[in-house]
């Protein structure tokens, strides 16, 4: 009798800590490892973090929204407001985490008096950080937007182009890979930091704007889920603010 009420017990057991998994989807760099670092701290509180690492932007908030994924870290709000309208799902902020810095790099060049006439340079392709590649390079005095302060600009906005920039989109993670093929390329700090960029070294650098704090997503199902509320606790905890201060070095911010 008493094998049979052991074995029951450990059943019950892998039971309720299969039931505690939180499945969490983040890019590499510093979202996976930001959630690494409170993986202990949910331990403890009986939730197993699993980390799903992805290297797109689209493919966290489609599994999300599938419901293969409980929540990601890895967007900011206008980016995650356009995935919703033009994909037609309904996402949920739960908190903000931090802000990365974003900013054009270049092995060619070391300042921008140096760009060349037809230099190549390049952009995001996705609608949110196309506009915001552009209003950077208008803010820079290299082209002229029709609304030089409107983030959702594209490049048939562009009014005036007296370098003849050759502008070319790619999809973000391809952007990091460009920086030695291009004149100049836009590129997010996360793929930034992952590929060995020093953030500081950006020739025009967007930082700190709160309209680009990177948050943790649910689904309105399931953003009162209590192993959410930890995660999203854990995540504005003054642990992971210090993290974020000695790990990165003023690269990200929190944003919290």
């Amino acid at each position: 009798m008493k094998k049979v009420l052991a074995a029951l017990a450990a059943v019950l057991s892998i039971t309720a800590h299969a039931n505690d998994k939180l499945v969490v989807g983040a890019t590499p760099v510093p979202h996976a490892e930001i959630l690494e670092f409170v993986k202990p701290t949910l331990a403890k509180e009986g939730v197993d973090l699993d980390i799903k690492v992805f290297n797109d932007f689209i493919q966290p908030n489609l599994q999300l929204a599938q419901k293969n994924l409980d929540a990601n870290y890895y967007q900011y709000r206008p980016f995650l407001d356009d995935f919703n309208k033009t994909r037609h799902t309904d996402l949920v902020p739960v908190v903000g985490v931090h802000i990365e810095p974003f900013g054009a790099y270049s092995t060619k060049i070391k300042s921008l008096a140096e760009l060349p006439d037809g230099a190549s340079v390049a952009i995001p392709n996705d609608p949110v950080n196309t506009g915001r590649a552009l209003v950077l390079l208008a803010e820079a005095g290299l082209i002229k937007l029709k609304d030089p302060s409107n983030p959702q600009s594209t490049q048939r906005d562009i009014l005036d182009n007296p370098h003849h920039l050759k502008i070319r989109e790619l999809e973000g993670a391809m952007l990091a890979r460009s920086v030695k093929q291009v004149d100049l390329a836009f590129v997010f700090a996360n793929y930034a930091l992952e590929a060995g960029i020093d953030t500081n070294s950006a020739l025009i650098v967007e930082k700190g704007k709160d309209l680009y704090v990177e948050y943790l997503v649910a689904r309105p199902d399931n953003i009162q889920d209590p192993r959410i509320q930890k995660l999203a606790k854990a995540l504005n905890s003054p642990e992971v603010r210090n993290f974020i201060l000695t790990r990165y070095k003023g690269q990200i911010a929190p944003g919290f």
